[in-house]
């Protein structure tokens, strides 16, 4: 299957099927592809948690508002999580990262509002789960992403330090009545001319 195809197949699973659970193998190649995810000038400011024990899942689901079903139905759970501290942030570069990477954070963007540059590196963290997505449509793996949590409790849950949780996703297989798959519901997007432009 060629890129288009899996764009065109690729949907926000609603409902999952409980009793298939993902290869651990398949996993292990999900997590080498969220760590090879790109970021502007490589800078990582993230941290993924990849779920898969039952009780924890559950409480997660318990605090994502409407997707605890979808959540404990799914075989795992990735979270994505940003680093919270623009200090932590610039020593991390710092001892990771090559002087012309760390020379244009100086220049470019140490010299905005913190606020600005907490929005900056979720923007990475959000070019790594467009990433993730195509990833597991790639291997044939379900995927739903959900903003729907609550990030403080997510973050009492997992015990995750510096980190604060942004989003998270769904992974499994579907079930086989999921009204939203495309070969069920048709796929919509704006039309072509709307949105792109030759020039």
């Amino acid at each position: 299957m060629d890129f288009l195809d899996i764009a065109q197949n690729r949907y926000t699973t609603k409902s999952y099927d409980p009793s298939r659970i993902i290869p651990a193998e398949k996993i292990e190649q999900l997590k080498e592809i969220l760590r090879l995810s790109p970021s502007s000038i490589n800078s990582q400011p993230w941290k993924f948690f990849v779920v898969s024990d039952k009780v924890i899942k559950s409480k997660l689901a318990s605090v994502s508002y409407f997707n605890e079903p979808k959540i404990n139905d799914a075989s795992h759970l990735v979270v994505f999580s940003v680093i919270g501290s623009v200090e932590k942030f610039e020593e991390q570069i710092q001892q990771n990262l090559p002087e012309g990477a760390v020379a244009y954070y100086n220049n470019f963007v140490k010299p905005m509002a913190e606020a600005e540059i907490k929005a900056w590196m979720r923007q990475q963290v959000y070019l790594s789960i467009g990433f993730f997505l195509a990833a597991c449509a790639s291997l044939g793996i379900d995927s739903t992403p959900m903003e729907g949590i609550k990030p403080e409790e997510y973050d009492k849950i997992l015990g995750s330090g510096d980190y604060t949780s942004l989003v998270a996703v769904a992974l499994g297989y579907r079930n086989v009545e999921d009204k939203n798959q495309p070969s069920l519901k048709a796929k919509s997007r704006l039309e072509p001319e709307k949105v792109l432009q030759s020039i």
